[in-house]
């Protein structure tokens, strides 16, 4: 897998057709698309040996798109991926590394890293997923039906909570700040939500960020950030809100997107990369539920139904009858 990391020299050419203030997941949206224009010999989905080449192909080079990206946005030169480093070492590499500058990269932040791909890979049949398992219900390429998935996560609806969490902590501004808002959660006319707690999924806490809270502090001490105002914040925020009848009777408690945005952010890596961070863990789920449904011999196009809810029928009058 490590010697595919690497991108055909020609999909340099591709990021300067972007706006350098072009968001990181439109660049990781098309460039992931248009990498099936180099294996044109290898997409026959029928292929067993051609569907487990693409698989490869896309966990081994998303992380390279998507720090191309982010290094194309901010003006600075790209850098290639090293075999020698593990998946988050490598990751971590080429979003902070320079020509003339080597960057050694912390084993605590990789394994943060770490942790956060493996558990944001596959969380049951989410709007991406769906998304994958739709469009290759028809045949097509899996690069385009990873990119297909890559378009419902960039929805701030479904992968930019850990966005939305962060955004939420510069919204509160200060620890003082903390009670009047929690305040405002609990009005309903308010229109505020507490941002990164609760789950769909997991109606009391959510596993993952149990590992996650760890991480984050972890981080931080390595980090020295113990003192950062906005990390201070949400520590007491999340001190506050965990101990507060109202969310405890509720089960509102931080969820994974609560500690992977703090992470993130800790890192020093800007909030625009977050959803393509989160796009490189879920390529590994995407490409696996991709890879279910096509060896299904009996697997047919999804066509959902729809329930027509309009005019029941109506007689109509003749035009020499009007």
């Amino acid at each position: 897998m490590a010697e595919l990391r690497i991108l055909n020299e020609q999909i340099r050419n591709f990021f300067n057709g972007f706006r350098r203030d072009t968001h990181p997941m439109a660049i990781l949206c098309g460039t992931v698309a248009a990498l099936s224009t180099f294996y044109t010999d290898e997409l026959d989905t029928n292929n067993q040996d051609h569907r487990e080449f693409a698989a490869r192909q896309l966990i081994a080079k998303v992380p390279t798109i998507a720090a191309w990206a982010y290094k194309y946005t901010v003006g600075e030169p790209f850098i290639y991926p090293e075999e020698e480093l593990s998946f988050s070492e490598n990751i971590l590499h080429m979003l902070f590394a320079r020509p003339g500058r080597r960057y050694s990269v912390n084993p605590v932040l990789a394994r943060a890293i770490d942790r956060i791909l493996m558990l944001h890979a596959d969380h049951e049949q989410n709007a991406s997923t769906t998304a994958v398992r739709l469009v290759g219900s028809t045949g097509a390429n899996p690069f385009a039906c990873v990119s297909a998935g890559i378009a419902a996560l960039w929805g701030p609806a479904h992968g930019g909570a850990n966005e939305a969490a962060l955004d939420m902590f510069h919204q509160i501004g200060s620890k003082e700040n903390i009670p009047a808002f929690l305040a405002k959660v609990k009005d309903k006319t308010s229109g505020i939500r507490l941002m990164g707690f609760g789950h769909r999924i997991y109606r009391n806490v959510d596993p993952r960020s149990k590992l996650l809270r760890t991480s984050f502090h972890e981080v931080i001490e390595t980090l020295g950030l113990e003192r950062d105002p906005l990390l201070d914040l949400a520590i007491e925020l999340e001190r506050i809100a965990t101990e507060d009848e109202y969310f405890i009777k509720r089960k509102l408690y931080p969820n994974v997107d609560f500690y992977s945005g703090l992470i993130l952010k800790a890192l020093g890596i800007p909030t625009s990369m977050f959803t393509a961070l989160f796009a490189i863990a879920r390529t590994t789920g995407w490409v696996s539920q991709w890879l279910e449904m096509t060896k299904n011999p009996n697997g047919r196009i999804m066509r959902p139904r729809q329930i027509y809810t309009g005019e029941a029928p109506r007689s109509v009058p003749s035009m020499d009858e009007r």
